[in-house]
């Protein structure tokens, strides 16, 4: 299981954040990645990365080039935002390109996210909505090149930092506005982030807010984890602290002595459809729960009911309580902190001739066993064409 971890100190932008994940890439993987992007179709772009030292500290930068002339040079050329495109031109920008299907999904959910919040800004429907700077063909390239870096190194779960916004105000296509800007402000709703007064200016921009929002699982501080690479990537901009942000790409390590605590949340719901339960439990899981489950119950008057449990650790404890209230008809939840025993567990891959599987192994307690991962054997058994019991056998 491999854990990408993001952290945004001087705030996130599609450019930064490029630059961070290509320095994961060996320089074989790197050179593959310049040539899919250079050759993706879109006119007049050149993706260009190069290793630079700022403050001592050597790290990526990477530069799109409109017709031989970087962002930073001709960012605010009047003929670079005459051009204005709304969502459906995106869409069609994104869907012409080189990319897999899955790239092309990405990207365009990233730009509808961007579409969303720009639209509740301006008072107008997305379809209607005008992209300025994020419409212009380096920031779709930003885009796309994350979208593909993130498929390329496929995490199992990416964590992110707060993230600094940056202070002051910033000039754009619709006059000075203060930072963050409106549209990052509600891209980054129900995200850790804070304001640096010592950085003035924007360090979060909308496309940043996308990207992270989109990708990332979970937000909290660095978890405990075997870093196997690290990644700076550059910004353009110059500030007394270096403008950088840092990815760390590694395995996940569980750290206890046999028990920790677990948070059990609770509450009764006696007025939701077993359909609205399950979509309720399913977002729980998705947005980071260890457990979730219903216990049938009955309440006063003989009424059926179900008990909602929601397992998780503390640092997800305010997000389960905000599902729990936005998905669920509840309007109460019980909290107990838990002491549990647990097992140690590890994960490793086992090679077979039908394709790798993952084991996971517990231990502890004068017990040891392992289990193979279903997901594993199901994929397996649909891509050879047989049946997941041959699978086991010959595992």
């Amino acid at each position: 299981m491999k854990s990408l971890y993001i952290e945004c100190k001087m705030g996130a932008a599609g450019d930064m954040l490029t630059a961070a994940l290509l320095g994961l890439l060996n320089e074989g993987e790197r050179s593959r990645f310049l040539d899919k992007v250079n050759s993706l179709g879109l006119s007049g772009v050149e993706v260009v990365h190069e290793e630079t030292v700022k403050q001592g500290i050597t790290g990526n930068k990477v530069n799109v080039l409109i017709d031989g002339e970087a962002e930073g040079e001709g960012y605010h050329n009047e003929a670079r935002h005459t051009t204005l495109r709304k969502i459906n031109d995106i869409e069609t920008i994104i869907n012409g390109l080189n990319l897999s299907d899955k790239v092309k999904a990405d990207a365009v959910s990233v730009y509808n996210l961007i579409a969303e919040a720009e639209s509740k800004v301006h008072g107008t429907t997305v379809t209607d909505i005008h992209f300025h700077e994020v419409g212009t063909m380096d920031a779709i390239a930003d885009v796309v090149s994350v979208c593909i870096l993130m498929d390329m190194l496929c995490p199992d779960k990416v964590v992110v930092s707060p993230i600094n916004v940056g202070s002051g105000y910033v000039k754009c296509a619709h006059g000075t506005l203060p930072v963050p800007t409106p549209a990052t402000a509600l891209l980054l709703q129900n995200i850790p982030m804070y304001s640096d007064e010592r950085s003035k200016g924007e360090l979060c921009t909308p496309t940043g807010a996308a990207v992270i929002r989109y990708f990332a699982d979970e937000f909290g501080s660095m978890p405990v984890m075997n870093v196997e690479g690290i990644g700076i990537g550059f910004g353009t901009k110059e500030f007394e602290a270096l403008n950088a942000v840092r990815v760390f790409l590694g395995e996940p390590v569980i750290e206890n002595n046999g028990q920790d605590a677990i948070i059990e949340l609770k509450c009764n719901i006696d007025d939701m459809t077993a359909e609205d339960i399950g979509y309720a439990v399913d977002k729980l899981f998705k947005d980071g729960a260890d457990d979730a489950f219903t216990t049938p119950i009955y309440m006063k008057k003989g009424r059926p009911a179900s008990l909602l449990t929601v397992l998780c650790h503390d640092n997800m404890r305010d997000r389960m309580v905000r599902d729990l209230f936005k998905y669920t008809t509840t309007i109460g939840v019980r909290e107990t902190i838990c002491e549990r025993y647990v097992l140690d567990r590890q994960q490793t891959i086992m090679h077979t001739k039908y394709g790798d599987v993952r084991i996971k192994e517990v231990e502890g307690y004068g017990v040891k066993r392992s289990k193979i991962e279903y997901d594993d054997i199901a994929r397996l058994a649909e891509d050879n064409g047989v049946s997941p019991m041959e699978i086991r056998q010959n595992i």
